[in-house]
């Protein structure tokens, strides 16, 4: 609650004007049996998905380095990947957004 760390999916921007949507009352977190039944399948999915990951991660960055339209790659590299894995392989080639201050 105090905004030291990101939450993934929580947006705090509220305009002058006031927010359009509803604001909830409080955010629900997971549980801690809850976020570790989930890096307990990120876990598998890496391990079982190595060789395929490996190919399609590189079959990605490969599309996005000659400008090509990534979707199709994406279409493929999401059957076997993590989205961390899909945005560290696309950091790596494009690099990261960052705006001019």
């Amino acid at each position: 609650n105090s905004g030291n760390l990101p939450l993934v999916g929580v947006n705090t921007f509220l305009s002058p004007g006031g927010s359009p949507t509803l604001i909830p009352k409080e955010v629900i977190r997971a549980t801690k049996k809850e976020k570790d039944h989930q890096v307990s399948r990120l876990k598998r999915l890496h391990r079982a998905q190595a060789h395929e990951s490996a190919r399609h991660l590189e079959n990605l960055k490969k599309s996005a380095i000659e400008n090509q339209n990534v979707f199709a790659e994406l279409m493929e590299v999401t059957k076997s990947c993590s989205l961390g894995q899909i945005t560290n392989a696309l950091y790596k080639v494009g690099g990261e957004y960052r705006r001019n201050m």
